[in-house]
């Protein structure tokens, strides 16, 4: 962990950084060519421990709930 966030495993490199690399559009390819001590693989399993963390909630739109 790096100050108590995810790590792409063997690396330094935050699971939040590649999702937020994601956000701002970049590829694939983009993501690989910046850090290149990662995998394909590796970004891929940044993607799947995100979309495993959102199985594992249970999220309310706060401006649609009603008292």
């Amino acid at each position: 962990m790096l100050v108590g966030k995810p790590i792409i495993k063997g690396t330094r490199i935050s699971v939040e950084l590649i999702l937020d690399r994601f956000a701002d559009g970049w590829s694939m390819e983009d993501i690989l060519a910046s850090y290149p001590h990662i995998t394909r693989d590796d970004a891929l399993a940044a993607l799947t421990f995100a979309t495993e963390l959102f199985k594992e909630e249970t999220f309310v739109a706060v401006g649609k709930v009603t008292a």
